[in-house]
């Protein structure tokens, strides 16, 4: 099992997500973007993803926390462009 405070969950906060009863698919949210703003640089969140899901997925596979992390897994591995207005060089 991956320890609190690994690599992958520096924090601890999907270990925890898995361990907090009635926990709500909002809050597993609120909880997933703590834990990618806590990632170390030199790891992908896609990977430390993959590993989570691994270790997780299929024994909580009706968890709202697995939804979540499959949901972000497919969001980190389709960015989204920005264009428009902000992408352009404002002139001086």
């Amino acid at each position: 099992m991956i320890a609190k405070g690994d690599s992958h969950d520096p924090k601890g906060l999907i270990y925890e997500a898995y361990r907090i009863e009635g926990i709500t698919k909002s809050e597993c949210r609120t909880i997933f973007l703590d834990w990618a703003l806590s990632l170390p640089d030199a790891l992908t969140p896609v990977a430390a993803i993959d590993v989570l899901l691994a270790q997780y997925g299929d024994a909580h596979d009706s968890h709202p926390m697995t939804d979540v992390l499959r949901e972000g897994r497919t969001q980190v591995a389709r960015p989204k462009r920005r264009g428009g207005w902000r992408s352009r060089t404002r002139p001086q």
